[in-house]
This record gives structure tokens, sequence and C-alpha cells, in this order.
């Protein structure tokens, strides 16, 4: 697998990582097409990360990249929107500015909070602190529409202090299969975040039984990202992301040009 979709720099709050290095280590990697998806997180609710992207300067100067390495890799304009109903419009208009090759809308933020921090999960079971991820997932959908894939649709159990108690999708398929149909009747696809393995879990973000229950409801548009916010960690865990894709029923991944979806197909037996 030879095409990263979900990667952070030093234009995301969080990351610090120079995207000539990130570059620099794809094509050492062997990679063909990698996609900056920075940050853009309109009204994010913590101090301590600078999540509102400055996006004219960012596109500019990864557009100045794509043209100084384009005879070594395929590098995509991208970003990472976090979701909220109160800002769709600011972000629609934020997004249109510019010629993005890709658009992933992603819920980091629930009702004020953001999963990551462990006040999230104060005075709630681990079944009420999922079911309310989901459920703004679906309040997302009803006003942002401008976006490609969702991005970790269970990133939630990432953050979970719950560790010994695993997520199951069954005890959430009524909501999750509204999700996913919704995401299908509409064009959108979901990704194959591996930075689930990158925090500890057993698999990526979403589970393998999101990702089958998404082909099999129909689904087509599966992008592969590894999430990294360090130069070093880009292309991680895509080798069990194969096998993920092949055991759920997939025979190829996406990338994005343009905001049009182009399959890949998977080259393991």
């Amino acid at each position: 697998m030879l095409s990263d979709f979900h990667l952070h720099s030093q234009f995301s709050g969080d990351s610090v990582a120079n995207p000539e290095d990130i570059i620099n280590n794809a094509i050492s990697k062997g990679m063909k097409h990698i996609c900056f998806t920075d940050h853009l997180d309109i009204d994010y609710p913590e101090d301590d990360c600078d999540f509102d992207l400055d996006t004219d300067s960012y596109y500019s100067y990864i557009l100045s990249l794509k043209n100084k390495y384009k005879d070594k890799i395929d590098i995509m304009t991208g970003m990472e929107t976090g979701l909220q109903p109160h800002i769709a419009s600011e972000l629609d208009n934020r997004i249109k500015k510019h010629d993005f090759d890709f658009i992933i809308g992603s819920s980091h933020i629930v009702n004020g909070m953001d999963p990551y921090y462990k006040k999230f999960f104060e005075d709630r079971s681990n079944y009420d602190a999922y079911m309310e991820y989901f459920i703004s997932i679906k309040d997302c959908l009803k006003s942002c529409k401008n976006f490609d894939v969702y991005g970790h649709i269970d990133y939630v159990i990432r953050y979970t202090p719950y560790k010994d108690q695993p997520f199951s999708y069954n005890d959430f398929s009524d909501i999750i299969d509204e999700i996913l149909k919704y995401l299908i009747y509409n064009g959108k696809g979901i990704e194959l975040n591996t930075g689930g393995y990158a925090a500890g879990l057993n698999c990526p973000n979403p589970c393998p039984d999101i990702i089958r229950r998404y082909k099999e409801l129909g689904g087509e548009i599966i992008t592969v990202g590894s999430d990294a916010h360090k130069a070093e960690n880009i292309g991680g865990y895509f080798e069990k992301a194969e096998l993920v894709l092949k055991e759920c029923g997939f025979d190829y991944y996406t990338i994005f040009k343009k905001r049009k979806p182009l399959f890949v197909k998977l080259d393991i037996k």
C-alpha cells in the first residue's frame, strides 16, 4: 500500500513535523501518493492547541512542495475538518476558498468536549460516552456536507479510561448503521485509520466490524491514513491495514484528486 491520506505537519496545532521531512520519508518508503490533511478545528474548546488553520499560507506552501517534488512523489492538498453543526457554513466557506484534493470530516468535539481529554468520560459509563459520540456524528451529518470521507468514525474508543471494556459494534449497531447508510447514500466514504494501532488498540479506527459493515451495506470509498503527527510515523501499520481491507471484502483502497475518488487495487494475495 503506497498512499497515505491522513498526515499532519507543523500546520496542525498538535504537530511540529516539517512537511519536507514527511515527504522525504514517504519517498524513502517507496510511496506513490501522500495527502497533507492538517487540522482545521474552528471553535476548538481547549486552549492548549490552536487548530484554526491558516488555509491561505498552508495551501500555497503545500502546492509549492507538490511542484518541487513532482518527479518523485504525487502530493495532494487536503484538510481534516473538525465538524460541528454551528460552524458548518464557516467550514464550507473556508474549504471553497481553495481547490483542495481531499477533505476529511471528523468528529473531535462532542457537546463542547474532546474525548481526547479524560473529563469527557467523567460521570458517565463507557456505553453512554460512546453513544453520545455517535449521536454527535448524526447531528453533524445534518448540517456538515462538504467532506469526502468521515474520519476515524470510532475515534472516541482511542481515549476511553475503561480499557478493560472492549468496544463492540453490536452494542451500537443501529446508530452506526444509520451513519454508514447516510454516508453511502450521499456518496461519502470512510477511512481506515491506522492511528488506532499507534494509540495502543489492537485494531484500526474504525474497528474491522464497522469497516466490514460499511462494505456489506454497499460502501465502496475507503481511504487509508496513518494519522501521523511525526514524519517517521508515515505509513505506520499499513501491512495490517491491507490485511484488514482484504478480510472486510475490499480488493482496493481509494485516493482522491480534485475531490474525485480513484480506486487503487490491492496487490496482496
